[in-house]
């Protein structure tokens, strides 16, 4: 077994590590960081996280020492894993042993099943499962297309203002009308937009970090402290204005209507209203992310190579007609398919899986010790030339069922794997595959940013500073 002492060069020190090009790096852990979530582990790599390109330098480190390093934490200790030997040992052969890390999350979720464990986890899921199964999608697929035409409307507008829109904030406020239709049977009774700014204000660690920075240095200006205040105030308030909005079918099955028969259960005290409501946000907000996520840097990357977005707009009008598609015809877009799938190799929303080890183990020859925090970097895998010719190439082919079959397991991980593996993966594909056809074949979205966009790595990977776009309509 392969000790990871002091002395041993892949502990690499929380002060001392590399830049992207190998050189030796000052990363300083102050008590500023510390301020709120002093535990959080999202919150003390920030400032590892924050160079230029974070997701270059923690390739570099992965191919220097073998796919297996240590971080040092002041008392803390994060191995980073980037093997799939090493992801098939954590999430699947031995995955009682480790557990999800939710410190940081809670405010956030509450006691939503993305910040618990065990078998209080597998009973708070089940009443959730059948609203992902795949025979529910048709049920909600009128829903999800009215949120995409009533973007498109918007999209309009701006073809013809000329403005410039910010991508993520689009497509995360039809995510959330899309969440709020097809899951919830209700209309978005919030300003999206005005939540997506809100809800980015608490979530961004950047954010945190630099309050927390001022209040230490003794710069704090009220109004960081307010509008943090704020973003949770209306966080917290949204699940039950959904709640009470108006209800658009009253479908017999939804997510909704199944979590609140899970309430009504007496022989299910643990799914109280707060579950509900926790519930709800789990959804509002993790499951727009991603979605919100991927669509965004899928636009990007059709922007750069447009002969993509073409074949898009070819293979929808061979399908669809000149209409638009319908449930039947969602499975036959495969090209379409593939650029999401390709898009999430690149730009994984999740690009990293952190977990606890609750015991010692041993991951192909390295120590593991119980209490250290495991970072599964699906990030590193999916560009990795060990398992991807050319991986940083944008190739959706890639995904061709022949190709498919080849891959190596557990070298693609945009939704996780084994039991935690993500409930709404499936139904959020589907949802992008949709928006992607719809408006494609109405409007040119172009890019009007950096080449390359910048990443910024916090629990999600991110577009540092956004990615701008102009809208122009097609005749």
């Amino acid at each position: 077994m392969q000790g990871w002492g002091a002395g041993h060069p892949a502990a690499v020190h929380f002060g001392l590590s590399e830049n992207a090009e190998g050189h030796p790096m000052t990363v300083a852990y102050s008590h500023a960081h510390g301020l709120g979530e002093e535990q959080s582990i999202w919150f003390k790599l920030t400032p590892l996280m924050n160079q230029d390109n974070p997701m270059q330098l923690l390739m570099n480190l992965s191919e220097k020492y073998g796919g297996a390093f240590p971080v040092n934490l002041k008392n803390q200790r994060v191995v980073f894993l980037s093997d799939v030997e090493h992801f098939k040992r954590v999430l699947v052969e031995n995955a009682d042993n480790y557990i999800k890390y939710f410190d940081g999350m809670r405010p956030v979720f509450g006691k939503s099943m993305i910040t618990i464990d065990g078998a209080l986890w597998q009973k708070i899921r089940r009443p959730q499962q059948a609203a992902f199964h795949p025979q529910m999608f048709e049920e909600y697929f009128p829903f999800l297309m009215e949120a995409i035409r009533t973007k498109a409307d918007k999209w309009s507008e701006y073809a013809k203002s000329g403005e410039t829109v910010e991508m993520v904030e689009q497509t995360w406020t039809m995510a959330a009308d899309m969440v709020c239709r097809a899951l919830f049977d209700r209309e978005m009774p919030f300003n999206p937009h005005f939540i997506f700014g809100m809800v980015k204000t608490y979530t961004d660690v950047m954010n945190h970090k630099e309050i927390r920075q001022k209040k230490t240095s003794g710069e704090i200006d009220e109004v960081d402290n307010e509008k943090a205040a704020q973003a949770m105030k209306h966080w917290a308030e949204m699940p039950d204005s959904v709640l009470g909005s108006a209800i658009l079918e009253n479908r017999d099955k939804t997510l909704l209507s199944m979590i609140l028969e899970a309430e009504a259960d007496p022989e299910f005290p643990e799914f109280d209203h707060q579950q509900v409501v926790d519930e709800m946000k789990q959804y509002l907000w993790a499951g727009t992310e991603t979605t919100a996520l991927t669509l965004a840097w899928s636009l990007y990357l059709l922007s750069q190579n447009p002969e993509a977005a073409d074949k898009i707009r070819a293979e929808a009008n061979e399908i669809c007609g000149d209409g638009e598609p319908t449930w039947d015809q969602v499975a036959q877009l495969a090209y379409t398919r593939r650029v999401i799938q390709e898009t999430m190799r690149l730009y994984p929303p999740i690009w990293c899986l952190m977990r606890v080890a609750a015991g010692d183990d041993e991951i192909e020859g390295h120590e593991i010790k119980k209490g250290d925090k495991i970072a599964l970097c699906t990030y590193i895998v999916h560009h990795s030339p060990k398992y991807w010719t050319d991986p940083e190439e944008f190739r959706p082919d890639r995904f061709s069922p022949e190709r498919m079959k080849k891959r190596t397991k557990y070298s693609y991980l945009p939704f996780a794997a084994g039991k935690r593996a993500c409930i709404g993966g499936a139904l959020s594909q589907i949802e992008n595959m949709l928006a992607l056809v719809t408006l494609l074949r109405r409007f040119q979205p172009e890019y009007v940013g950096d080449v390359p966009a910048k990443i910024q790595s916090t629990v999600t990977l991110c577009p540092k500073g956004g990615l701008p776009f102009r809208i122009r309509e097609l005749s």
